[in-house]
């Protein structure tokens, strides 16, 4: 069983996985397969040491478009550690209505309890599902039901004693012929009555989007533990009985204490912050404003949890010391240094990503696992229809992608998203009633859907 929160790949292999799927930004990439080694690397330490060695907090600044939520989208499915991205816009100070910056300590807490809960249920499947089997033979082959003294059923008594020996030869041979039948996947599809726990109604919503959200969950579990469960009967197929009852099994097998007590040392020692639009809250110059003040206000709630503070969540007292906080904006109206001087200093690994070019339009239409044009030709797939896009086509949307970046507001490759989808409206909309099976799409095709628009400048302000 893999260790939650060791990532042994080395820079270059993490450079690498990234890679398939963003173009260009190594500096950015440099420095995150850095930072996820240097926790591996932490972990060689002396327990005393291990404590003085504190992450080295990340700042990327970019355009929008380039590649900064990408990065942290990749990283979250790339690294084995709990990982959580935040926008710095959703937080206000504390004393105003929103959300306070604690609850991103409890964010994490939360990822972290579910990584190790789901970790010890699939390291108890095999015996879940034998319990699931069990059950599910049950509800086939009922046990036959002991019988008791008369006296004994008059007044309450207990089974005779001599009732209680071994099953009825008959019930175990119809018991052992189901289970024949049930391995051989002849009853995936009969159906049976099952029991199942009904789920209660969130009551966080009401705490939502204030301070008082912690005491919301907690006021949540306390009533939910005081609240005897519901349960409802329903027909079911066997085949999702099955499921139902595996999940059910692996649920009884762990404990949830100790999953807790897991789940916040694995937070405090692997816990992955990506702090989003950190720009939005930065003060430019000298203003006074209300709104600067109360953006002002986030950054100094925020820069205890950076700097490393104590936040209680309902699993315990967690540590943020060693959480690794990676913080990205565009700084487009604001610099980094209109930041309050202590939070730059929690950030001194500093990365600029740069603007994408004609070339890094073309490499993002085409190269990665999950490039637009691959995306598109799948989904016109569905409907039968095959379309092909040749390389001069490619060429001529990365030169308009560019142009209009330039021209209007640089979007980065968020452009190239607007661009295909006018390209390929008509092509969309028609798709189930084509007869012909293949498109080609060249430059020509290009020019003669996106051409006009492109030219007008000021239709394609408000189109593209």
């Amino acid at each position: 069983m893999e260790e939650i929160g060791v990532n042994e790949q080395t820079p270059r292999q993490i450079v690498e996985e990234l890679n398939k799927y963003i173009v260009g930004q190594d500096e950015a990439k440099r420095s995150v397969a850095i930072a996820l080694r240097n926790r591996w690397r932490s972990r060689k330490l002396s327990d005393a040491m291990q404590e003085e060695v504190i992450p080295k907090n990340i700042l990327m600044i970019g355009s929008t478009g380039v590649g900064k939520t990408e990065i942290a989208r990749r990283l979250a499915k790339l690294v084995k550690a709990p990982f959580i991205k935040v926008e710095a816009t959703k937080f206000t100070e504390v004393g105003y209505v929103g959300r306070d910056v604690e609850s991103i300590v409890r964010d994490l807490a939360e990822t972290a309890v579910r990584m190790v809960r789901q970790q010890r249920m699939e390291s108890v499947q095999d015996k879940a599902a034998a319990m699931a089997e069990e059950r599910i033979l049950d509800a086939f082959v009922p046990e036959p039901k002991k019988s008791q003294n008369p006296l004994g059923r008059l007044f309450g008594g207990e089974e005779e004693p001599e009732q209680e020996a071994q099953p009825e030869p008959k019930y175990q041979a119809g018991r052992e012929w189901v289970r024949k039948r049930l391995r051989n996947g002849e009853l995936e599809q009969e159906t049976i009555d099952v029991e199942i726990e009904e789920g209660g109604r969130p009551m966080i919503g009401m705490f939502a989007g204030s301070s008082l959200e912690g005491m919301g969950d907690n006021l949540q579990d306390m009533i939910g533990n005081l609240i005897p469960k519901r349960h409802k009967k329903r027909k079911v197929t066997v085949e999702q009985a099955r499921k139902i009852f595996r999940q059910e099994e692996a649920e009884k097998l762990i404990d949830m204490e100790s999953v807790a007590e897991e789940a916040i040392k694995v937070a405090e020692r692997s816990g992955i912050v990506f702090l989003d639009e950190i720009d939005k809250v930065a003060v430019k110059g000298n203003s006074s404003g209300g709104a600067d003040v109360s953006r002002e206000g986030v950054q100094r709630d925020i820069l205890p949890i950076v700097e490393g503070s104590t936040v209680m969540t309902k699993y315990g007292p967690l540590k943020t010391d060693h959480v690794l906080f990676i913080a990205a904006g565009a700084f487009h109206m604001a610099k980094p240094s209109d930041l309050i001087p202590e939070l730059q200093g929690r950030f001194p690994i500093r990365v600029e990503l740069k603007s994408l070019r004609k070339a890094d339009f073309e490499r993002i239409l085409t190269e990665p696992r999950n490039a637009l044009l691959k995306q598109y030709e799948a989904l016109m797939a569905t409907e039968g229809v095959k379309i092909s896009f040749q390389p001069d086509a490619i060429a001529r949307l990365a030169g308009l992608a560019c142009d209009v970046n330039e021209r209007t507001e640089d979007i980065g490759a968020r452009r190239l998203h607007t661009l295909l989808e006018k390209l390929l409206e008509e092509i969309s909309f028609n798709a189930p009633d084509m007869d012909e099976e293949e498109v080609r799409i060249d430059a020509a095709y290009v020019d003669k859907q996106l051409a006009d628009i492109v030219v007008d400048r000021d239709l394609s302000q408000f189109i593209l």
